[in-house]
């Protein structure tokens, strides 16, 4: 990648287990960037919302929401090159959506939620690139079960393929910036440095291209 004054925002987009986190975390040594991950082990809802998502979907998408919004105005107002574990634009598109259309989340509650996050999101700048995550069912449901959260276990497969199918829509109309879509289903960029060579490889083409 070309030296440029300019300070990046990047955000990793991607299914509950499709491996964002350690990506950040690997792109972040790799470029200097600084990494803002999403809040999971001191998230006070999440093992409540597995046990009764009925009863939690909004209390939960209201707190990550709060946190990815003040993470997204810190990150752009900085003035360093950061990147990001899972956007806020996410948590709108795929996981409050997805809940609403099972029926976990009402329409009272689904219709607060959205005009809360049109107006936050109205005052954010968009990220410089996007990188989704894709990944198939059993890649997401191998990758669950490897890192053992205990209250990701019982997570459902259907579960995932509906957010599967909300994500694969986002995308297709992503228009808020650059996106650069990696395939993981057979790559390994924790444990295979030729994987994450062409991770970054794919990564500095795109970065190119927006600083040039």
């Amino acid at each position: 990648m070309a030296e440029s004054s300019q300070s990046l925002f990047v955000a990793v987009a991607g299914n509950i287990g499709a491996g964002k986190s350690s990506l950040t975390r690997l792109l972040a040594e790799r470029f200097g960037w600084k990494p803002y991950f999403e809040s999971v082990d001191d998230n006070p809802y999440l093992p409540d919302f597995y046990a009764d998502m009925s009863r939690w979907s909004f209390h939960l998408q209201i707190y990550f929401l709060a946190n990815r919004f003040k993470h997204h105005k810190r990150m752009t107002e900085g003035g360093d090159s950061v990147i990001q574990d899972r956007s806020i634009y996410e948590d709108a598109e795929i996981f409050a959506r997805n809940l609403y259309d099972i029926g976990k989340m009402d329409q009272r509650d689904y219709t607060n939620y959205e005009s809360l996050f049109e107006v936050m999101t109205d005052y954010l700048k968009s990220p410089d690139l996007m990188i989704y995550l894709r990944a198939s069912i059993d890649t997401l449901m191998q990758q669950i079960s490897r890192r053992g959260r205990s209250f990701e276990q019982g997570i459902q497969r259907e579960y995932l393929e509906q957010l599967n199918k909300h994500y694969e829509n986002w995308i297709s109309r992503y228009k808020r910036g650059p996106l650069l879509i990696i395939e993981s289903d057979n790559l390994d960029f924790v444990n295979r440095q030729g994987d994450l060579e062409q991770i970054v490889r794919l990564v500095r083409q795109k970065l190119d291209s927006i600083v040039a």
